[in-house]
């Protein structure tokens, strides 16, 4: 059987496990026991805020900060779901047109999936490559999607997904993997001076230090606070 092999292997096979997409494809997901590969440190610390504007907005102990924007793969794509499900209600219960509208939806959330997975883990990867200390926000997903304003954009953004990845490639790679506690106020700080300011709303994009009089930008200012839990 005709297949694509995804990445290269040495060592012994363990196990092979075979699955099945709703969209027929099958994948082979092989165990293999290989030697332990060389620890490679890094120098760099890293600080993470995540966000919704943007994904994740980093500064690593160079003071250099990046912005790595918002994918939003289900707003992109959601006129096509939308119509692929109008097609599929409108298809006779038990009919092949009916199974062939339920594919076409099936690729559609499949694709999504494929491209949130895809940048998921070139980010994480990218990030753990170049940083000995991850610190990263934690965010309470289940209680920020009682607000039915950003549910959806909030389950399109992955955050769980995103810190899960992080932590076990950092374990792998021997990184030190920092969550904050999640009642850290990242965002009421000054990362100049130390001030905790008043509770910021969520469109306040940029504020200026009430004590030193810093102007901040928010999630730069929160990824430097981030930051300064790695020393």
């Amino acid at each position: 059987m005709r297949f694509t092999q995804h990445r290269p292997f040495e060592g012994v096979i363990r196990s092979a496990t075979v699955s099945t997409t709703k969209t027929g494809k099958f994948f082979i997901s092989i165990l293999v026991d290989q030697d332990e590969e060389k620890w490679i440190p890094a120098e760099n610390k890293i600080g993470i805020d995540l966000g919704l504007e943007h994904f994740a907005v980093m500064t690593n102990d160079a003071m250099v900060s990046e912005k790595v924007d918002n994918p939003r793969f289900l707003r992109k794509s959601e006129a096509k779901i939308k119509k692929a499900q109008r097609a599929l209600s409108r298809k006779k219960i038990g009919s092949k047109n009916r199974e062939k509208a339920k594919l076409i939806l099936a690729k559609r959330h499949e694709k999504i999936a494929n491209q949130r997975k895809d940048f998921l883990h070139k980010l994480s990867r990218r990030i753990v490559d170049e940083n000995q200390v991850i610190v990263v926000e934690t965010l309470k997903s289940k209680d920020m999607m009682k607000d039915h304003k950003v549910a959806k954009s909030i389950g399109d953004v992955s955050w769980h997904e995103f810190v899960r990845q992080l932590e076990y490639k950092s374990n792998f790679y021997r990184r030190t993997f920092i969550k904050a506690d999640p009642w850290f106020a990242s965002t009421q700080i000054c990362s100049s001076c130390g001030e905790k300011g008043q509770k910021k709303a969520m469109d306040v994009r940029e504020w200026t230090c009430t004590h030193c009089s810093v102007h901040h930008d928010r999630e730069i200012n929160a990824s430097i606070n981030l930051l300064m839990l790695a020393n």
